[in-house]
């Protein structure tokens, strides 16, 4: 039997993340064996992930990181099943590294490949799974590049966005985190106008329009009608034309004009959990 240390455990919990007790038991039943302890763990993993493959996995932690030239953010969800696992410590620092990882890729599935100390992504989630006991998973994946990228991670690691400016100016950190900011608290669908599928526009019309009916205008001015009605929905819902939520005189096109006369948001990404 081999003399297991202290230095042994904490040596196997710093290469797998692992409980304390999980990585003694592991020594313990590899004789020592590095290898063939880290093997048991992922084993273990892997029969949690398999008997809790049907479980919703709607918990977690919503990260946004953003690279060190400010041109290129990603924001993702490392899934779980509980809050309490969500809110852990661990958890997060995980879910911030994986999130600084995919900033190396353009997919999720890119990601799940990649390398994570020695183990690909997707057999570290696996491992964590038997670690935690819960499923556990990259949920959303967003990419976003610009001239100019800032991120905003809402309290409780909740939700997270990222927003990409047509500029790198004087100001637009504190811009960028402002209009993340609204993304997060307001949840539009699309940037602008443009951003919104046709097929959205025809139900908001056809609504619009029986609401009139109902309120006995006369067909000849229901089309009329219905479009400003539109012109409000663009305004309650895209990004840009929202009202500003820290000056509600202006829309965010507005304030980002007021920080620079030529600036515009040209894109963003808004992840949530539950």
């Amino acid at each position: 039997m081999a003399n297991i240390t202290a230095a042994d455990v904490n040596k196997l919990r710093t290469i797998t993340g692992a409980g304390m007790m999980d990585c003694k038991k592991a020594l313990v039943e590899a004789d020592g064996d590095f290898d063939l302890a880290i093997e048991n763990l992922r084993k273990k993993g892997q029969k949690v992930a398999a008997n809790r493959s049907d479980r919703e996995s709607t918990e977690g932690a919503a990260i946004a990181v953003v690279n060190a030239d400010k041109t290129a953010g990603v924001v993702i969800t490392l899934n779980c099943e509980t809050d309490f696992v969500g809110k852990n410590e661990g958890f997060v620092k995980l879910a911030t590294d994986l999130a600084n990882q995919a900033l190396n890729y353009a997919s999720k599935d890119e990601l799940l490949a990649s390398d994570f100390n020695g183990i690909s992504v997707a057999e570290k989630l696996i491992e964590q799974t038997g670690v935690i006991g819960e499923k556990i998973e990259i949920g959303s994946f967003e990419r976003l590049e610009g001239s100019f990228v800032g991120s905003y991670i809402h309290a409780g690691n909740k939700i997270a966005t990222l927003t990409a400016l047509s500029a790198n100016v004087a100001g637009g950190d504190e811009a960028a985190r402002n209009v993340s900011m609204q993304a997060a608290a307001m949840n539009p669908i699309a940037l602008d106008e443009a951003g919104v599928d046709a097929s959205i526009i025809e139900k908001e019309i056809e609504i619009a329009k029986d609401q009139l009916r109902q309120e006995g205008k006369p067909e000849a001015m229901l089309d009329n009608i219905a479009k400003g009605k539109i012109q409000r929905f663009y305004k309650d819902n895209t990004l840009v034309n929202q009202d500003y939520i820290k000056d509600g005189s202006m829309s965010v096109a507005a304030y980002i004009k007021s920080v620079d006369g030529g600036l515009t948001v040209t894109g963003f990404r808004r992840v949530a959990l539950g």
